[in-house]
């Protein structure tokens, strides 16, 4: 195919908190496979592509989540009070659909204000593509220009073992706290925190 590229559609994003944007985005990125996604830090404007995202994922990875996802309003409140220089959420979008959500959450003071924590989901679809590992690396190098000195995350070892081994090949350091977490059920899982010194 020749000629150029139709240009993505790019939403006007904010400025909250006196936190400017990294200058990279809006960013497009090939996949494995060939697709392209684009992404782009999460505004306002993404609320209802976003609950949509959620709910298309697998009801065993949603209520594993960190919050719960089935609540609109709390999605809704993300959209509202969005602070860049507190969680810095990023989206991957293929046109309107979100196909991917990554967030890396800062402290503004105490021990572990040099410590940035990070999280992510994918649309099934886009998984073994590449793009966590895109995500991933994106949050670091944001980490690293805000002068952290780790990036930590706690993963479920056995429902995502496979995020857990794409961490370790990144350099993220692991260890198992058996029995740490547990489902909406009341069972008791092994969790697995990764830490990757800056």
């Amino acid at each position: 195919m020749t000629g150029r590229r139709p240009r993505l559609p790019t939403p006007d994003l904010p400025i909250r908190k006196g936190v400017p944007l990294p200058h990279r985005y809006p960013q497009e990125s090939s996949l494995r496979d060939g697709r392209r996604v684009l992404l782009r830090p999460f505004s306002e404007k993404d609320v209802d592509a976003l609950y949509d995202f959620f709910h298309r994922l697998p009801g065993e990875y949603r209520r594993f989540a960190w919050d719960n996802l089935d609540n609109r309003s709390l999605i809704e409140g993300w959209g509202r009070s969005i602070d860049y220089g507190k969680v810095f959420p990023l989206i991957a979008t293929d046109g309107a659909r979100i196909v991917a959500d990554a967030t890396l959450h800062l402290r503004e003071g105490g021990p572990l204000r040099l410590v940035g924590r990070i999280k992510w989901m994918l649309d099934p679809e886009y998984r073994g593509a590449g793009l966590g590992v895109t995500l991933v690396n994106h949050l670091i190098r944001i980490a690293r220009e805000r002068g952290l000195r780790h990036v930590s995350c706690m993963l479920i070892s056995d429902l995502e073992a496979d995020a857990v081994k794409t961490l370790e090949e990144l350099g993220f350091s692991s260890f198992v706290q058996p029995a740490y977490g547990t489902d909406p059920d009341g069972n008791q899982h092994d969790m697995t925190k990764l830490v990757l010194k800056l």
